[in-house]
């Protein structure tokens, strides 16, 4: 289980470089690095649960049920405040895309992780296509389009034109 954690936490770390420009709050490694952490003490816990079982020590048992009782007062703990404050995260997490969204003009490194986003997630726009109308870029391009990002990757002669949103 600690190996497993530890796997997942370095995955999130490493998956966060791609999505870093919207997540403005550097706090949103904070899980990823409290799941590392988790992974370490867990690995502690276990040696000390094997320890105590080899020796068959009655102390070391109690204690081993100890820390893993608080350990589960912790879990559902994180458990109803994630599920308390989901709704903030997601309009946090709303507001930062939006901001990056307005932001866009096909050439800064702002834009190169909205087509990565768009791409790796099958999606256009913070909530659909038509959240580019709002946008500087789609505006100053005057060719009532969105990015070619937008565009199925299955479809080789998609223009990402409104008019064919089939295609997005």
């Amino acid at each position: 289980a600690s190996a497993g954690l530890g796997y997942v936490g370095g995955y999130v770390i490493n998956t966060y470089k791609s999505y870093d420009n919207f997540l403005q709050d550097k706090y949103a490694l904070l899980p990823a690095v409290i799941i590392l952490c988790v992974a370490l003490v867990m690995f502690i816990i276990g040696l000390i649960g094997c320890c105590a079982t080899f020796r068959e020590s009655r102390v070391g048992l109690g204690l081993f049920l100890a820390i893993i009782l608080v350990i589960f007062v912790a879990e559902v703990s994180a458990f109803v405040l994630g599920f308390v404050y989901r709704e903030k995260v997601k309009t946090d997490v709303q507001g930062t895309m939006s901001s990056v969204f307005e932001r866009y003009d096909g050439k800064n490194p702002e834009s190169t992780v909205v087509d990565y986003l768009q791409e790796q997630l099958h999606c256009c726009g913070v909530k659909n296509y038509s959240d580019w109308t709002t946008t500087q870029w789609f505006n100053s391009t005057g060719n009532n389009s969105v990015p070619l990002s937008c565009c199925r990757q299955e479809l080789r002669n998609c223009t990402g034109r409104l008019d064919q949103p089939q295609e997005l």
